[in-house]
């Protein structure tokens, strides 16, 4: 089977990282691009982690510098979760390479109008990259064959009672992008937070996966989304095991809207009521439940993929 050609938008980040190095590793997808976004830390910094994880991997993937702020508030990074740099934990050696000469967003179009296959944007950051290229570029949408994002929650949030990161960092975009027609997958928090990795896990990765099993296991050592004794929570990663195992994983189609004012701003509103009733069609397909057992053993294998 040939395989899935996608362009990760991206704000690493220690599970940008985790989804990153499965993806480079997993023969049935093809990354054309790194594409950064301010938002775990400031865009200069995602950048040069996302350039470090090309280097490290030793690929030749293009790694493009994006938006650092959202379209319309302050963006608001989270150092305390995952470093100073965003990916805090590990030596990595000095950066030779450099991110293309152009801006993300064109970077994105550029790749997706010259593809002889649709691509799919797997988005594990703000959408705030992806919004503006919609805007600018629409005739791009032809040539996406779905949105997977890891963003949102059925019922409560990470950043407030109610709103989760990746929206609440830039609803707006968010907003464009739900509305924007494109097949979209939302990974919210009802999954990614019961999609865990202890530290049984971590030790195997460590011990059977290599430079980059190691590599990973510092960074985890030093994630504050959980702990490895208590289960770290690698939402990102959890973006990339849909598209290659989705039957791991319940799906619903559902209207999603974005709240975009007030303290409530950021959440991922479903309303089922009006979906029932015929007021609202369904725009989003939601996934809803995972196989935790079978999603830790799959993380596992991703990483030692090769190295035995």
């Amino acid at each position: 089977m040939k395989a899935r050609p996608i362009i990760f938008d991206t704000d690493p980040g220690i599970d940008d990282a985790a989804a990153i190095v499965i993806a480079i590793k997993d023969p049935d997808l093809d990354v054309k691009l790194l594409s950064t976004v301010g938002a775990n830390v400031e865009v200069e910094k995602t950048c040069m982690n996302a350039l470090r994880l090309a280097e490290f991997m030793d690929v030749d993937i293009p790694v493009a510098k994006g938006c650092g702020e959202p379209l319309m508030r302050k963006l608001r990074p989270c150092p305390e979760v995952h470093g100073v740099t965003g990916m805090d934990g590990y030596d990595f050696p000095p950066v030779t390479r450099k991110p293309l000469d152009k801006h993300a967003v064109v970077a994105m179009r550029d790749i997706i109008m010259s593809s002889e296959e649709k691509i799919t944007l797997v988005v594990i950051g703000t959408h705030t990259n992806v919004a503006i290229m919609l805007k600018m570029y629409p005739e791009v949408k032809e040539k996406i064959e779905e949105i997977v994002t890891m963003g949102g929650a059925l019922a409560g949030g990470n950043t407030n009672s109610t709103a989760e990161f990746n929206i609440y960092n830039d609803p707006h975009a968010a907003d464009i992008v739900f509305k924007s027609g494109i097949p979209i997958t939302m990974l919210g928090l009802n999954v990614t937070n019961y999609a865990l990795i202890y530290r049984k896990e971590a030790e195997a990765i460590k011990a059977r996966g290599g430079k980059a099993g190691e590599m990973i296991c510092s960074l985890l050592e030093h994630y504050r989304s959980g702990s490895l004794d208590a289960g770290v929570r690698v939402h990102d990663a959890v973006a990339v095991a849909y598209m290659v195992r989705p039957d791991l994983f319940k799906t619903e189609m559902m209207p999603v809207e974005i709240a975009l004012d007030g303290p409530a701003a950021g959440t991922t509103v479903s309303d089922f009521r009006a979906m029932e009733s015929g007021e609202k069609k369904p725009n989003v397909k939601v996934v809803t439940e995972v196989d935790q057992e079978g999603y830790t053993q799959w993380f596992v294998d991703e990483f030692c993929r090769g190295e035995e």
